[in-house]
């Protein structure tokens, strides 16, 4: 398999939005398509993929925003736990508590489960159920191919968590998430974290000052 990854922010919040291209298939999944439609279409044309898959760590407004259109354009499946479809329901008002307007809806399938696996080609993204900064929020990792790698979302951040404190934020329960399913991996794992710079597992075993 010839593993392509890359990763860059998107409006309106600079959300980290991903593609995990298998180069010799041709085909991809995104994570987290926040916004920026024609840009993560452009980086998806350039290299000559088709996203079969759109994967969202949890269904925050700023984490969905370009679903719908890489929905019409790709006809990709847009992926989601299905704990979190209240919150896709109430994009309306998450976007009023920003200023913004209502943002553009799409069918979201609820079929991400804890254990479960989204493939593209030859790629393979485990699915793990991490509830704290969402009921639904969920991480990704690649579990084929050499690179050992996760997208946190919002649930792990450089020297950081997510916050607990909007629509079912738990923050007893997203430290459980953290030590139980993202600190257990292995401490070369890279973190893609839903916002600002990548880190490491091991490094927020031992850095992060809430695990300390």
């Amino acid at each position: 398999m010839a593993l392509h990854v890359e990763t860059f922010p998107v409006a309106p919040l600079g959300c980290n939005c991903s593609i995990v291209a298998d180069l010799e298939s041709k085909k991809a999944i995104v994570v987290d398509p926040g916004g920026d439609l024609e840009k993560i279409r452009a980086r998806l044309d350039a290299l000559g993929v088709v996203p079969t898959a759109l994967v969202h760590t949890h269904t925050h407004f700023d984490h969905v925003g370009a679903t719908p259109g890489l929905v019409r354009a790709y006809e990709a499946k847009a992926l989601i736990h299905e704990e979190d479809r209240f919150l896709y329901d109430l994009l309306p008002v998450q976007a009023a508590m920003f200023g913004m307007s209502d943002p553009e809806s799409t069918h979201m399938d609820g079929s991400l489960v804890d254990g479960g696996t989204v493939t593209a080609g030859a790629l393979e993204l485990g699915v793990l159920h991490t509830p704290g900064h969402t009921p639904g929020s969920v991480c990704f990792c690649l579990t084929k191919g050499d690179e050992k790698l996760v997208f946190s979302g919002d649930t792990l951040f450089r020297r950081g968590i997510g916050r607990t404190d909007l629509w079912g934020g738990d923050s007893d329960l997203i430290m459980k998430s953290i030590r139980g399913k993202l600190l257990s991996l292995d401490g070369e794992t890279r973190v893609v974290t839903g916002h600002g710079p990548s880190t490491t597992v091991l490094e927020e075993r031992t850095k992060n000052p809430f695990f300390r």
